[in-house]
């Protein structure tokens, strides 16, 4: 059975470096095409929103609802 499934790897010093826990047999013949552009990493994505949360209440997990809806605290 044939199953497809597109990863995207590393070339270092000539040799292809699959993540890990990639599937593929010893053998496996596969297409490589470089990339044109690379995907932002998930830091590189939320990196504007760094530092947003710095003046929120130290209370503020355990009195959500006080700030959100206006309910008395506990």
């Amino acid at each position: 059975m044939f199953s497809r499934m597109s990863i995207t790897a590393v070339i270092e010093k000539g040799i292809i470096k699959l993540p890990e826990g990639v599937p593929w047999a010893s053998g496996t013949i596969v297409r490589i095409e470089p990339v044109d552009e690379q995907a932002p990493t998930l830091l590189e994505t939320l990196q504007d929103f760094d530092g947003m949360a710095g003046d929120l209440p130290a209370d503020l997990a355990a009195n959500l609802d006080h700030y959100v809806h206006g309910h008395s605290r506990p």
